[in-house]
């Protein structure tokens, strides 16, 4: 549990039916979306509303997203900007990039 006045927690969903993460705080949905292709995820689009921004949802979302690539040995394709500016701050994930 957060302490008081501490940011809530962050709780991410993936919903592989809809080719996206999710989370849901203040009755607003936060998303990571992508597409599979041929041992690939190209993610395409992160979503945070302006009134919850800086708070790391995205961030949650990126991670989230790269876990499942690192756990199903897929290659990253970072065609959103902020997940190619994430990996590019965290190299400890450079090595899912797709190449070529």
């Amino acid at each position: 549990m957060p302490s008081a006045g501490g940011p809530p927690s962050i709780d991410v969903r993936h919903h592989p039916a809809s080719n996206r993460f999710e989370a849901e705080l203040e009755n607003r949905t936060c998303v990571l979306e992508y597409q599979r292709e041929s041992g690939r995820i190209v993610f395409t689009h992160t979503y945070v509303p302006p009134e919850l921004r800086g708070r790391g949802i995205a961030e949650k979302l990126v991670q989230a997203g790269l876990a499942l690539a690192r756990a199903e040995q897929l290659r990253v394709v970072p065609a959103c900007s902020y997940v190619a500016a994430y990996i590019k701050r965290h190299t400890e994930y450079e090595d899912l990039l797709a190449t070529g």
